[in-house]
């Protein structure tokens, strides 16, 4: 008897050990791998604006470069056709500014523009064949010559010319070129025309990769077919020009 009962009392210690045991597999915590995972995750977010940074970047900076390069050539409205020779920046009131450098050969001048205000200045790129044909068209035409004074006059061919359209640009040198067997200019009109043919010839001279000499020479050709103007219209810009002279002496006599 006291085997069985020693028995049954191991029996149910067992019992109650493994039964322990079973409660407390039941309550213990599993382990944590899901935070680890998290903390992949959280590292992968974290690394994703470091790898998009440099493109917002990079997207900025095509941006307010307008595309133009280093070594192109383009147009700036108030003095032609000029090359960027490089792209430097300049740190001025502890702020960095970007600028073209661009060259104009024979002015012999340097010009700084930032890169930000090229298309506040009216900079552009060179004209494609399309539109240099469209302004070799526009020298065959008539000549077109308004009935105003030619201080007027001659403020709205500076706007032409200045203003960087190729096609405005060849309407100052047709209105104003004068054949061999046509009266000859003032000083102020001829002066006005070398600088509209100096313009047109250097743009025709890069977009066709020929010398400025050979461009001029297309330009003249293509004045040459042009119809003459009328003998009322050359009556009335004489005119013109001598009331504009009577006005300049009165005008010395005056000071």
């Amino acid at each position: 008897m006291p085997n069985k009962t020693s028995k049954t009392a191991a029996k149910a210690t067992v019992s109650k050990t493994s039964a322990s045991k079973a409660a407390v597999s039941k309550t213990a915590p599993k382990p944590a791998a899901k935070p680890v995972a998290h903390a992949h995750k959280s590292a992968a977010v974290a690394a994703k604006p470091a790898v998009a940074a440099p493109r917002v970047e990079e997207k900025k900076v095509l941006t307010q470069r307008q595309g133009f390069k280093t070594n192109e050539f383009v147009v700036y409205p108030a003095h032609g056709v000029g090359q960027i020779l490089a792209i430097e920046e300049q740190e001025i009131a502890g702020a960095k500014l970007e600028l073209f450098v661009i060259n104009f050969i024979k002015d012999k001048m340097t010009l700084r523009v930032p890169t930000a205000k090229v298309a506040n200045v009216g900079m552009r790129k060179l004209s494609d064949p399309a539109l240099v044909k469209r302004a070799l068209e526009t020298l065959k035409g008539r000549a077109r010559v308004k009935r105003t004074m030619w201080s007027r006059r001659a403020q709205e061919y500076e706007a032409k010319i200045n203003s960087g359209d190729i096609v405005a640009i060849a309407e100052v040198v047709r209105d104003l070129y004068r054949s061999e067997s046509q009266p000859e200019q003032s000083y102020s009109e001829r002066q006005l025309y070398e600088a509209a043919l100096d313009r047109l010839s250097r743009e025709i001279a890069v977009v066709q990769h020929v010398t400025e000499t050979e461009a001029v020479k297309e330009i003249e050709g293509q004045l040459a077919k042009s119809p003459r103007r009328g003998a009322k219209a050359e009556a009335g810009a004489e005119a013109d020009a001598d009331a504009d002279g009577d006005d300049a002496a009165v005008a010395d006599e005056a000071a």
